[in-house]
């Protein structure tokens, strides 16, 4: 196992809590995977309930889910198809005035970097950045691609693009610093202990949610020698329902009541550990 960073989160913590929230969209005549129907449809037929269930994130869930951040002066990391930025602008602008990370998401859930040339790619994350940096007037500086799957040039392209971090990974508890030529950009890791996928997927009421935030947070209060960086990640369209969301807000509270916990976005977390790393 590697060894400990000899740092720590901002204010000597040990632990760190991100909020994230998927905000998803897919192009023009694309329907999501899943959907609550567990019957799926012939090949070829648009899936119109599906994409009204997503749908239902832009509109409502977001909105919902900074309601409750705002009750206790949370900040998430909202990771945004930039698709939403043409569809729904103002929808873009208030996760950034409320204080939000705004990220990129690539274009639309069906546009996968591993899926494209390096041309093809490059033109992606100009189309991205420019689009969110238009709509929610913030610097762009994250990314992370749908599925998580990008390809082993990916990291290089946003370097030189600009982008200060980039999500694609999963080899790692903490997050770590790579070069690409003359350019640094930070891997942060994201975790699927605390999400509300098993809800979608699997039916699973969204207090196991909690449930299991509470169990990490055990876990990471027991060995005080590791640092730790624990994810909670939502996805508007699933968890910005009522149900989801009273329970995701219960986390919220316990997160920002905790003396021995830093809660920050992925942009905080990069800078951070690009001011401690040689």
């Amino acid at each position: 196992m590697k060894n400990q960073p000899d740092w720590a989160w901002p204010n000597g913590k040990r632990i760190a809590v991100v909020f994230n929230v998927c905000l998803e969209a897919w192009s023009d005549g694309k329907a999501p995977g899943i959907s609550p129907m567990g019957n799926p449809l012939p090949a070829g037929v648009l899936d119109t309930m599906a994409i009204s269930w997503a749908d239902y994130g832009v509109e409502i869930g977001i909105h919902r889910l900074m309601d409750a951040f705002a009750r206790h002066g949370a900040k998430a990391s909202v990771m945004t198809n930039a698709v939403i930025a043409e569809r729904a602008p103002a929808t873009v602008k208030a996760i950034a005035q409320n204080g939000h990370e705004v990220l990129s998401h690539s274009y639309a859930m069906d546009v996968i970097p591993a899926l494209l040339s390096d041309e093809d790619e490059k033109k992606n994350i100009e189309r991205c950045t420019a689009l969110l940096e238009k709509t929610s007037k913030q610097k762009i500086v994250g990314w992370l691609s749908p599925r998580g799957t990008s390809k082993p040039s990916t990291p290089k392209l946003l370097a030189e693009a600009g982008y200060r971090w980039y999500g694609d990974v999963f080899n790692a508890d903490l997050p770590y610093v790579v070069s690409h030529d003359n350019k640094r950009i930070v891997a942060i890791p994201l975790s699927y202990d605390v999400n509300d996928m098993p809800s979608m997927k699997y039916g699973h009421p969204p207090r196991m949610m909690l449930e299991a935030f509470n169990e990490v947070m055990e876990i990471a209060r027991a060995r005080a020698d590791e640092l730790r960086i624990i994810d909670v990640t939502s996805h508007a369209h699933i968890f910005g329902h009522h149900r989801g969301a009273h329970v995701y807000e219960k986390i919220v509270a316990q997160a920002m009541a905790a003396p021995d916990v830093w809660v920050g976005t992925r942009a905080q977390i990069a800078d951070h550990v690009l001011s401690v790393s040689a």
